[in-house]
């Protein structure tokens, strides 16, 4: 049933993208990876954006939201969005940051400066879990996945969060043939706190998405969990509140076996 539900999804979403924008999937996270430094960055945020929107196209929530995160946080906090298929960019930033010592590896004391923050819509929410998985396999915690209207292609899984990740929330929205996963679980309830499965009925409260491209009015609930301002508004004070000393310590006091 998953694989048939992401199958119509990569048909219907190829099919929409490549007929309105013939040159849009060849768009590229071009940025370089962050220059090495001697000190790890207060804070880790990434984001990534679905289908195969460009990683700054400012009409997508998670564009919008990196760049207000972006305005008010310290120098030291590393903000940034990748792309859905950029996750192995994503990773390669992550590492080059924490390892501030440029050996190559990671030692327990780089692990334990981590303080990350992953979040995406739609493919990009399905990458952020798949990011968090990566990083477990090096023992790296994270302190909050967010996944929006989360679709996982057909070779992936984005339900079961792993016990690397201090906590984890997921929005998402019933109608279409575009709609997010329904529920999301810990691998381990011990270590990892869900703090939601939140929904929202946009045939019975639709709000308005006026600078979104027309392609994307195809799929009008999937389209509108991504510009929501209520969700995106939570997601902000939730990203927030995890930019502090304090839940980084919360964090770094569980060690992560990978």
């Amino acid at each position: 049933m998953r694989w048939s539900v992401a199958f119509r999804f990569s048909l219907v979403t190829v099919a929409i993208f490549s007929a309105a924008m013939p040159g849009l999937s060849r768009t590229v996270d071009a940025a370089p990876l962050p220059p090495a430094t001697t000190a790890a960055p207060a804070n880790i945020v990434i984001g990534f954006v679905g289908g195969f929107v460009g990683h700054d196209d400012p009409h997508h929530g998670p564009v919008q939201l990196a760049q207000r995160i972006r305005q008010t946080v310290s120098k030291d906090t590393y903000v940034r969005i990748f792309e859905n298929r950029r996750r192995k960019s994503a990773y390669d930033a992550i590492l080059r940051l924490l390892d501030t010592d440029h050996d190559g590896t990671l030692s327990a004391e780089e692990k334990a400066r981590a303080r990350i923050i992953l979040f995406g819509h739609s493919w990009g929410a399905a990458a952020a879990v798949l990011l968090a998985r990566d990083l477990r396999r090096e023992g790296v915690r994270v302190l909050l996945t967010v996944q929006v209207d989360s679709v996982a292609k057909a070779w992936q899984n984005d339900s079961v969060i792993p016990d690397n990740v201090t906590a984890a929330v997921n929005f998402y929205q019933p109608h279409g043939i575009l709609h997010g996963r329904a529920q999301i679980t810990a691998a381990n309830p011990a270590k990892t706190e869900i703090l939601g499965n939140f929904r929202t009925d946009y045939k019975q409260n639709p709000i308005s998405c006026p600078d979104t491209p027309w392609m994307w009015r195809f799929t009008p609930g999937h389209l509108q969990s991504e510009c929501d301002p209520r969700v995106w508004s939570q997601i902000e004070t939730m990203v927030r509140q995890r930019l502090t000393p304090q839940a980084a310590a919360i964090a770094a006091a569980v060690p992560v076996q990978p």
